[in-house]
Order: C-alpha cells, then structure tokens, then sequence
C-alpha cells in the first residue's frame, strides 16, 4: 500500500520540542503540504463544523499533537491495561469503527510525538508489578499504519524489547510489516492480525489491506518469531454469512502456515454498530451496503445497537462449530 500522504497537516506549536515533531514538521513542510497551527489536537473548531458527507475528505487530513492523558485502563481480555499510546484515530474507513463515536474529534489520524514520556511509564509499570504484565498499546489506533509514517513501532519494539519484562500487544489489518521482521523483540511482543471474509474487507474496511495480504503478513510475523494471534472481528451478519465465514475458516485453514496453525489463539468479537455510525454512513458512502439490520439488532445504551441475544447465540454456536472443524487445538480467548 501507498505511504499516507495528507491533504493538510494540523499541528500544535508544542510539538517542535520534540524530535519526532520536529522530524514530521520539517518533512511535510519540504513536501510543500498546507500545514496549520492549531491550539489543541482534540478541538479543531474547523472540523466540527464538517458536514457528514466530509468524512472522507476529512480522513486526509494529519493531526500532531502532544498525547496530555497517560491513563492505563485495566482490561480483562488480551492485555492487564489498554495503554493511551502514540496515535488515535485511522487513514482507513471502517464502517463499523468504534473510534467513529465522534467523527470531528477522533476518527482521523492523530499522531502524538512524546513517545518517550509513554513508553517510559509503560516500562516503569512493567518493572514494578510482581507479574509479567501485557500492555495493549493499539485499542485506539493501528499502529502497523501508523509505523509507515513515524517508524513509532519499530523505535517503541526496539525499546521495549531491552527491558525484558511484561508484554506489549496491539491489533491491525495492515500488511506492511517488513520493518519489523528483523527486530531484537525478545519474545516480548503480540502482534494479532483482523481477519474477515475478502468480502466484508471490500465493502466494509475501506482503506485496508486485503485477506490475501493480511494472512501473508501473520506469517511472516511468526516466522520472525512474534507472538501471534488472530481476530475474527468484528463479524458482520450480512445476509449469507454462514458460507462467507466458513470460506474464511476454510482459506485460513490452507493458506496460514503450519507454524501460525500450531500456536496462534483467536479473538471472537461480533458487530457493534450506532446511530452515529448509521447517519455518517448513509451521507459519506451513499452507494455501499446498510449495515443496520432492524430483525437482527437491537438497542444497547445510548444509540448503540448490537445483535438481538438469539442471533448472537446462533452466530456463536456455528463459529464453534467451525472452530471445532477447522481448528480444534487452538484456543479461543473469548467471544465478544
């Protein structure tokens, strides 16, 4: 995939204390990009004044600031915390993405230069705990695309792997991993992979690396010896999903490496969707499919919608089933 190359950059003035500000100001300002000076990365008075049918040109945009909350959130899934890390927000449109709760403020890419004060409290947290802690760094971002702009993840694998204890993790749908084949990561790093039906990927995850692409990627992962786990998710129950899902599980089955197959665990998580997500969609893709399905959904909390318990408890059943078929020696992390 091409390198991100924004229409216009958003900067605030703190970020040129730093050295990767001042590396990212430098650049795009020789590339002659439109660069303007904002007082605060999380309030761009501009953007909140987009109409809808913007979200697409608005997703060009770059925005560097200074990330001001360090809050480790605890989670009870993959990771002990979910880590506020060096970026927020995607060049890829997703139409279901969790990021989209409020499109002026977080769905663009956001890109925080004081990595240092980050990962030194990650570290500091790792040291003092008695067990070997993991640390979801990318629950707000994808940081395999973010690394093709700032090398984030490299500098961040590199630095962590020195310090020998706790773990870092982090999801993605991009392909672009070559830079970190050849890191010194020590066994400290968990890469999972998003995996859906090329289907849903063309019609849903705008933006993103293919099926093809995605599985070549986890195997490269592994054969570089990462940690690797794979993310059914989130599972989108469009009409005729049983057969695309058993298509998944059966490409999975041929094409991921014999490696990949041994070890890897799996996350199982299905479709949350909102009146948000509904209205932007309908305005900003006009032409792509409706992912808001009255008979199978139903309200949940303020504007979210998720699958009726019945549907969720019948698409659960047939996933284990084609677990149990395709691969029954792995584990299944939980369903979601």
């Amino acid at each position: 995939m091409k390198k991100f190359v924004p229409k216009a950059v958003y900067y605030e003035p703190k970020v040129r204390e730093y050295e990767l500000g001042k590396r990212l100001l430098k650049e795009y300002e020789e590339e002659k990009i439109p660069m303007y000076e904002i007082e605060n990365h999380n309030n761009i008075e501009e953007m909140r004044t987009k109409q809808n049918r913007e979200f697409p040109n608005m997703k060009q945009n770059l925005i560097i600031g200074v990330r001001k909350t360090h809050k480790f959130v605890p989670n009870n899934k993959i990771s002990d915390y979910l880590v506020p890390y060096t970026s927020s927000g995607c060049t890829a449109m997703c139409m279901y993405c969790y990021l989209v709760c409020n499109y002026n403020k977080c769905a663009y890419l956001r890109l925080f230069v004081n990595r240092e004060e980050m990962l030194d409290k990650i570290i500091k947290e790792a040291n003092k705990s008695e067990k070997e802690l993991v640390f979801e760094i990318g629950s707000n971002s994808d940081l395999v695309l973010e690394n093709t702009i700032t090398q984030n993840l490299v500098w961040t694998i590199e630095n962590f792997a020195k310090n020998n204890k706790g773990y870092i993790t982090f999801p993605t749908k991009f392909s672009m991993v070559d830079d970190l084949l050849d890191l010194k990561h020590n066994g400290r790093v968990i890469i999972r992979m998003s995996m859906n039906p090329q289907e849903i990927i063309t019609k849903v995850e705008f933006g993103t690396s293919s099926l093809k692409e995605r599985i070549e990627a986890i195997n490269k992962l592994k054969n570089a010896g990462y940690n690797v786990g794979i993310l059914i998710a989130p599972i989108v129950l469009v009409d005729g999903w049983q057969e695309k899902y058993k298509d998944l599980f059966i490409t999975l089955k041929n094409e991921l490496s014999e490696d990949v197959k041994k070890e890897v665990f799996f996350e199982v998580i299905l479709m949350t969707y909102s009146y948000i997500h509904r209205k932007i969609n309908e305005e900003a893709f006009p032409n792509a499919i409706n992912l808001y399905d009255a008979e199978k959904m139903t309200g949940r909390g303020k504007g979210k919608y998720t699958y009726k318990k019945e549907v969720r408890n019948e698409a659960e059943e047939y996933l284990k089933k084609l677990f149990k078929t395709y691969f029954p020696e792995n584990e299944i992390l939980y369903f979601s």
